[in-house]
């Protein structure tokens, strides 16, 4: 049987946020894995996948470290690092992380005042790893709402997806991205928001999107622009 090895990482906390999907999703993929979710296509099909979470403080200083930590220990095959976007309408597949932070926004242990590189001998940016034609097709065949995001903005999310890829491209066979989910909403007519069961579906496609791209990488899959 052929393993793969899956890391998920979320946040413990975001201030004023009840239910936190960051939390939650990684959380009920780790528990759950990917048996709730429909294999129509037998992508599937004589894989196991191991799936282990990293929860990471809303810090610059922490959360990186945190996660570089679980990698180094996981070696994964895969890395799908998740995040908060409070006025988002469905799940938000981020396809850059742009080489700057602004630590003025609420929340952080850090107080700067202006748009600093994360890496000063950096590249300005990376792309996602990720193969997002493919998860957006299989998210549309399962109704949950999805949009590309151009990038992750310049707080805490940014930081770790832009350390997250300059990791990834040290690796000689490792896929890794971030998704952006949006606040929990279970009301029948929503504006902002999904239920939990789609978020945590949401997150079982990436991760069954990305095995099926690792055993089988083609443009066709892919979506930057």
């Amino acid at each position: 049987m052929e393993k793969f090895s899956v890391v998920v990482s979320g946040f413990d906390r975001y201030e004023d946020v009840k239910v936190n999907p960051s939390y939650e999703v990684p959380k009920a993929l780790e528990e759950q894995g990917l048996q709730s979710l429909p294999d129509d296509d037998g992508v599937l099909d004589g894989i196991q996948i191991d799936i282990t979470t990293a929860m990471l403080p809303v810090s610059f200083s922490d959360a990186w470290p945190r996660l570089r930590e679980v990698l180094d220990r996981i070696q994964p095959d895969i890395v799908v690092a998740t995040g908060l976007k409070h006025a988002a309408r469905g799940v938000a597949l981020e396809r850059c992380a742009t080489n700057q932070r602004d630590a003025s926004s609420r929340g952080d242990d850090e107080q700067d005042q202006e748009l600093i590189p994360i890496r000063p001998d950096g590249p300005a940016a990376y792309w996602t790893r990720l193969p997002l034609r493919s998860i957006l097709t299989d998210f549309s065949s399962h109704g949950i709402p999805a949009t590309l995001s151009s990038d992750a903005g310049t707080y805490v999310c940014n930081s770790l997806f832009y350390n997250l890829l300059n990791w990834t491209a040290k690796q000689e066979h490792v896929l890794s991205g971030f998704v952006s989910f949006p606040l929990v909403n279970e009301s029948a007519s929503h504006e902002y928001g999904l239920p939990i069961r789609q978020q945590i579906a949401a997150g079982q496609a990436v991760i069954r999107r990305s095995v099926r791209y690792f055993q089988e990488p083609t443009s066709q899959d892919v979506m930057l622009v």
